[in-house]
């Protein structure tokens, strides 16, 4: 297709968009709801999966140091730990901290153990470079010399770990059907359309048209129906999302948890839904036609 050829079809896909005003509007709402559906549950999905991620990679190993431990036999320790694998980092919360911590979680009373009737430990908190190995990470260490005790949360982690997969593969799940959705309810609305002008496409075949000269400008109605639909959806998500993501990350301020930074993530989004509006309609006329042009 040459410049001039592809400049006429666009020049006429636009003609017939103003041409087909109610037509145009209802398809064109169509998508706008759809990819409003689509940006929403998107976004949803994505945050919950980053806050679940955020959750599972909180998860710790406290390696409790047995009190009788020397600081050179502390420092052996660290080291065993090091070499474990799957092990990320290590730092050291001593007894002081440890009851500090207490004290500010549970009340001032905790102070009455403080000096040497403090019944705590010094631990050495074991982060992983993976979840997963957390648990193995902690069976590895509380067989090392000098160790207590090695926690890592049990049994509630082993159910976290099992929640936040299920929510990761849900949200996979929830995502290809949702697309789904979308295909089918874009493209049966360009239908529509193109049924609306049967008898304009027979016309155009009586005439000597080919059916790439007639196919083409529907495509590009399709392709444009489906992007002016998408500017809609674009905006109301990237507004409303920006004041979500203002009070929402007020609240975990503190914690470990936080939303995807709407600067990168909404670009996209945008992206995302332009691209699902465009590529959708293009597909549903381009099919609408091959079915018309076979009669």
């Amino acid at each position: 297709m040459n410049k001039l050829t592809l400049k006429r079809h666009l020049t006429e896909s636009l003609r017939n968009l103003k041409r087909n005003g109610w037509m145009t509007a209802a398809a064109v709402a169509a998508v706008t709801v759809t990819l409003l559906l689509v940006g929403v549950l998107f976004s949803i999905l994505l945050n919950v999966n980053k806050v679940a991620s955020d959750i599972e990679n909180d998860v710790e190993v406290r390696v409790f140091i047995d009190r009788k431990t020397t600081a050179p036999q502390q420092k052996e320790l660290k080291q065993e730990l090091a070499k474990v694998k799957g092990v990320k980092s290590i730092s050291f919360s001593s007894r002081k901290k440890e009851l500090s911590n207490v004290v500010g979680a549970y009340g001032k009373e905790f102070r009455l153990f403080s000096g040497d009737d403090n019944p705590l430990y010094d631990v050495f908190v074991v982060k992983t470079d993976q979840p997963k190995n957390t648990i193995k990470v902690a069976h590895t260490a509380e067989k090392l010399d000098h160790v207590y005790q090695a926690q890592y949360g049990g049994a509630s982690a082993k159910k976290l770990f099992k929640v936040v997969s299920g929510v990761k593969r849900w949200g996979i799940i929830i995502s290809i059907l949702l697309l789904f959705v979308a295909v089918f309810l874009i493209s049966n609305t360009i239908r529509l359309t193109i049924l609306s002008r049967k008898n304009e496409i027979s016309i155009m075949r009586l005439v000597g048209a080919t059916n790439s000269y007639i196919r083409w400008p529907f495509i590009l109605e399709g392709a444009w129906t489906g992007l002016f639909g998408s500017l809609l959806p674009i905006l109301a998500v990237d507004f409303s999302y920006g004041w979500m993501y203002k009070v929402i990350s007020a609240s975990l301020r503190g914690t470990n948890m936080s939303l995807l930074v709407p600067h990168t993530f909404l670009i996209e989004i945008d992206l995302l839904l332009a691209v699902i509006g465009v590529g959708i309609g293009a597909l549903g006329a381009g099919l609408s036609m091959g079915r018309f042009l076979k009669l």
